[in-house]
C-alpha cells in the first residue's frame, strides 16, 4: 500500500510520551532515557522520525538509543500496536554509531556520515514495516 492510500502520517514535531510509558511499563522504570518526554526538546538526541496511523492509533518511531555510554548509540525502531504494548523492530544490518560531539557539534564528518547512514537504514526499515514494501 502506498503512503498516499494508508492511514499512516509522518509526525516529527515531538515524540509521543506513550513510547516512554509503554517501554518502561514493559522493561522497568528508568530503562528508556532516550524516550523520556521530560527531557527538554533541544537535549533530545537527533535525528529521529515518527509516524502515526490516524485510522488505528498505532505509531512507529525511529530514535537513537544508548545504555551506559551516551556517545555509543544505535537506532531502534519502535512500534506501538493500537491495543497496547510496544515492539522493538530490529533494523537489518549495522545501526550502531559513535556520537562524537565537541562543543555541541559533531566532531567528525565520518561520524556524521555513519550516523546519517544508520538513521536512513532505520527509517527505511520502519517504512518497509509500515507500508509493507
Amino acid at each position: 500500500m502506498s503512503p498516499e492510500h494508508s492511514g499512516w502520517r509522518r509526525y516529527d514535531t515531538t515524540l509521543f510520551p506513550v513510547f516512554h510509558e509503554r517501554f518502561e511499563e514493559k522493561w522497568g522504570e528508568g530503562t528508556a532515557p532516550f524516550l523520556d518526554p521530560s527531557v527538554f526538546e533541544n537535549d533530545q538526541p537527533r535525528p529521529r522520525a515518527q509516524w502515526i496511523n490516524v485510522d488505528t492509533g498505532a505509531a512507529v518511531a525511529v530514535v537513537p538509543v544508548w545504555e551506559d555510554d551516551p556517545t555509543a548509540r544505535s537506532f531502534a525502531v519502535f512500534y506501538l500496536p493500537p491495543a497496547g504494548g510496544i515492539w522493538v523492530l530490529r533494523p537489518p544490518g549495522l545501526s550502531s554509531y559513535i556520537e562524537a560531539v565537541a562543543n555541541g557539534t559533531v566532531a567528525s564528518r565520518d561520524a556524521a556520515a555513519l550516523r546519517n547512514d544508520s538513521f536512513h537504514k532505520a527509517v527505511a526499515h520502519a517504512e518497509s514495516f509500515i507500508y509493507g514494501t
